[in-house]
């Protein structure tokens, strides 16, 4: 299975713009640009992106984890945080956070813990990026 997007950028690094694609037309001629990356500015970035794409990834993992072990969550909500850090080598994704808060009957803390602690290692998100993933996890009841 093959998912793709397509990015367009004209122009120089600060004073150019771009628009992102999806093949499934949710994002269509998007606008990115080094002001919404770097300062303000109207549109999306590649590091929200990727947080969007491992939060998103996380939240699926985890209620397939949850059902495996029988529960059935009512919610799962997930902040993913990408940092981006100006380092010797250039601008480098250094840290994914995850803030996870979720309702799950009869879930006990040891359970959803091993639960998300599961699915952050077995994301197809979290399985691709290089990076150090953090994780904070609340059991709402």
């Amino acid at each position: 299975m093959n998912r793709n997007a397509s990015a367009v950028w004209k122009g120089t690094l600060h004073e150019g713009e771009g628009t992102l694609t999806t093949e499934s037309g949710v994002l269509s001629k998007t606008q990115y640009s080094y002001r919404t990356r770097f300062t303000e500015g109207i549109g999306t970035n590649p590091d929200e992106l990727i947080a969007a794409s491992l939060g998103g990834c996380f939240s699926m993992a985890l209620s397939n984890e949850l059902g495996i072990c029988g529960l059935h969550p009512k919610s799962i909500e997930t902040t993913a945080t990408a940092t981006l850090e100006d380092l010797t080598a250039g601008w480098t994704l250094t840290h994914m956070q995850l803030e996870v808060h979720a309702s799950v009957p009869d879930a006990s803390q040891a359970r959803f813990m091993e639960a998300a602690l599961a699915a952050k290692a077995n994301c197809p998100i979290s399985r691709l990026l290089k990076t150090t993933i953090s994780m904070t996890a609340r059991l709402d009841r």
